[in-house]
């Protein structure tokens, strides 16, 4: 039995607003908060990563954003064609939450497991989220990982690849599809983004999407999660005040958020270094992994 299938679980609390988490441990290990993307459970982790970070005396923490798998639910409904068309002249966007909302989620989690001060590591959106808690609360941070993501709001000019786009639409737009039309649309997105040439139809990746989506049941706080990155500022003022070591990590041909938004990261926030990883397009493969498993082990043992 590998380290990562034993954690503890539980609630916080952000006012009216009830996160889940799972501490996968050991208590004594060095804390590191991890934050996952637009639409991901805290199982989208891959146990990959999970028991790389266990094995070298770290102590992962995973949690479901508000809005997904087993945290809080909203009820609003975007309007797509308004909001679209916001988006297309780029006037602003109304959200019934906002990306600092999300941030403050993060550090109740670590109020409620007491933890004074954490690595921080963030992803895709969870990385947007990383980016204020690493900003905004300097005392609660180690150190920072921010992985496939970007500090500017996503914009006509800087936008996902088409065909990633119209497949984030459909999702938006169809939080109720059926089992198999789910399978279909995750094995579409997972090639798209993922690595190249990887078979992803197999019997296990159709396995686990099903326990997922049960898992979840509603789908449609991907909606909501992506009209408040539409409805958020960008932070690139915010990022310049990040003082914890930061690592940047980003794949060369990400489809969905674009390599020249590494670049400006890494010009604006202090004294970071950026890793560009060939292979990489947006996931943390174990190929993947193996490319900058040295460079985050060294990055986080010299924060500790």
């Amino acid at each position: 039995m590998s380290r990562s299938a034993e954690y503890s679980e539980g609630f916080a609390k952000n006012d009216e607003v009830k996160i889940f988490y799972r501490d996968y441990g050991p208590k004594e290990g060095d804390p590191i908060l991890m934050v996952h993307g637009l639409g991901a459970q805290l199982v989208h982790w891959p146990l990959h990563l999970i028991n790389f970070l266990q094995e070298h005396n770290f102590r992962p923490i995973t949690y479901d954003n508000r809005d997904v798998g087993l945290s809080s639910r909203f009820s609003g409904t975007p309007s797509f064609i308004l909001d679209y068309i916001k988006y297309f002249f780029r006037m602003p966007i109304n959200s019934e939450y906002t990306i600092d909302d999300m941030a403050e989620d993060g550090i109740k989690l670590l109020e409620t497991l007491n933890i004074n001060k954490a690595h921080i590591l963030g992803t895709s959106m969870g990385g947007m989220i990383a980016q204020i808690i690493s900003a905004q609360y300097p005392k609660k941070v180690k150190s920072f990982t921010l992985i496939a993501s970007t500090a500017s709001t996503p914009s006509p000019l800087n936008a996902p690849t088409k065909p990633v786009r119209d497949l984030m639409m459909e999702r938006s737009n169809n939080p109720n599809a059926s089992v198999e039309e789910v399978i279909k649309r995750e094995i579409k997105m997972v090639s798209m983004i993922g690595m190249e040439g990887r078979v992803v139809d197999t019997p296990e990746f159709r396995k686990e999407t099903i326990q997922n989506l049960n898992r979840s049941q509603d789908g449609s706080g991907y909606a909501r999660q992506l009209l408040a990155i539409l409805a958020s500022k960008d932070r690139l003022r915010k990022i310049q005040k990040i003082k914890a070591p930061t690592l940047i990590i980003h794949g060369k041909d990400d489809p969905m958020i674009r390599l020249k938004n590494a670049y400006k990261m890494h010009r604006l926030i202090p004294h970071s270094k950026l890793k560009i990883i060939k292979e990489m397009r947006h996931l943390i493969e174990p190929e993947i992994l193996l490319r900058f498993k040295n460079d985050l082990l060294e990055h986080l043992r010299l924060a500790s």
